[in-house]
This record gives C-alpha cells, sequence and structure tokens, in this order.
C-alpha cells in the first residue's frame, strides 16, 4: 500500500495547482512579495487582479483572485493563466463575446 499512498500524495499536491497545473508557489520562496514577477494591469474588484509576468520563462497574462494574509495581499488560488497563444485567442473573440454578453442581458 505504500505505492497507492504516494500516488494519492502526489495526486493531492497536484491538486493544490492552478487549473493549468501549474504548481503553487512555494511559501519559504516568496515570504515578502506578492507581485514582484509582475505588472498589475488593472485590478477588476477589490480582490481580483489581471497582472501580465514571467511564469517558468513563459509570459502569461494572470487573472486572478487575492486575499490578505499578515496585511498583504497573497494570490489565492482561484484564477487563470493564459499563455499568449491563448490571450491572442481571447482577443481575437471580444466583440464575439461582447455581442453574446449584450444578447444575454
Amino acid at each position: 500500500m505504500s505505492g497507492k499512498g504516494k500516488r494519492k500524495d502526489e495526486q493531492d499536491y497536484a491538486s493544490d495547482g492552478d487549473p493549468d497545473g501549474h504548481m503553487p508557489h512555494k511559501k519559504s520562496a516568496k515570504k515578502d512579495s506578492d507581485d514582484s514577477d509582475g505588472m498589475v494591469v488593472c485590478e477588476i474588484s477589490k480582490n481580483r487582479r489581471v497582472s501580465v509576468r514571467n511564469w517558468q520563462g513563459n509570459i502569461v497574462v494572470d487573472i486572478r483572485e487575492f486575499y490578505i494574509k499578515d496585511g498583504k495581499q497573497m494570490p489565492g488560488k482561484k484564477g487563470i493563466s493564459l499563455s499568449m497563444d491563448q490571450w491572442n485567442v481571447l482577443r481575437n473573440h471580444v466583440e464575439e463575446i461582447d455581442k453574446a454578453v449584450n444578447e444575454s442581458s
């Protein structure tokens, strides 16, 4: 059963990442910086931001919820990081999305 326990641990750890499979930052690696590797483009709401950052050598558009811990805003698990290809697909379909939103309203 030791193999089964190891596999469960790996699955649990993988589920802690975001929907794209990115693993969460280790707390010890970035204790005092919550957004030093990215540029905040806009705040969608009090706890949601859009930022552009470098993730593992790739530029991504990150749309994420934040929470406050020890007086600092920290990135949460809820969010999505779009690769440049994914961002370009979304950007090219903005008019269609806008039309669908207007028709649904």
